[in-house]
């Protein structure tokens, strides 16, 4: 598995390389957004670590590029900036999955072969479910045509979601990627927000898995 790591951190980007390496990677660096985009257009990578505040592009705008592009590597970003709408911001414009700094070494190397697992399916500029769509370049979700009003956390809730239609997603994954991680919030609020959602898009969309989770329907 080939990797490319875009980490303007000299010292993190190396530490990096040295672990993944250490785990049968082939790992390529570059230190900053332009140089990362000309490694990815290169091509023959399986992923990408992909930091934000990166020098001549951001983590954001290389994304958004290489998705428009319709490259379709999983990439995993990483940050400091830990805010809900940071994360959010993230996985709209494709990213697959967002990871806070400081983190676990040992967290991050099971989110990376999570998404080596499920590999690089294409994916659409506007995300749907049946009628359900959401746009995310627009901040946008129509249902049957009819656009849907919805709060930051509903819509939140939903871009995440609707990137695993069919899939069982339980409250702690929710919690983990809808929510700001460094916030204490109760298991219980996502059952709330489920419910402020229900009532937006059908109850017959979103069904509780008993004991597993939630799971967007077409």
């Amino acid at each position: 598995m080939r990797l490319l790591v875009v980490e303007d951190e000299a010292r993190l980007a190396a530490a990096l390389q040295r672990g993944l390496q250490a785990e049968g990677f082939v790992v390529d660096v570059a230190g900053t957004g332009p140089a990362g985009l000309d490694a990815v257009r290169g091509g023959g990578y399986d992923a990408m670590i992909l930091d934000v505040m990166l020098p001549g592009l951001s983590g954001y705008e290389l994304v958004r590029r290489i998705r428009a592009e319709e490259r379709w590597l999983p990439v995993l970003m990483l940050s400091a900036k830990d805010g809900e709408y940071d994360q959010a911001d993230g996985l709209d414009c494709g990213a697959d999955d967002y990871l806070t700094k400081p983190f676990s070494y040992v967290v991050l190397l099971a989110r990376l072969r999570a998404l080596l697992r499920r590999g690089a399916p294409q994916r659409p500029a506007v995300l749907s479910a049946g009628d359900l769509s959401l746009d995310p370049a627009r901040r946008r979700v129509t249902l049957a045509g009819a656009e849907v009003a919805l709060t930051a956390r509903e819509y939140a809730l939903l871009a995440y979601l609707i990137r695993r239609p069919g899939e069982v997603v339980s409250k702690i994954e929710l919690l983990d990627h809808v929510w700001d991680a460094s916030l204490d919030t109760a298991p219980n609020a996502v059952e709330v927000y489920v419910g402020y959602l229900r009532r937006k898009i059908g109850r017959d969309r979103l069904e509780t898995v008993r004991g597993a989770g939630y799971r967007l329907t077409a």
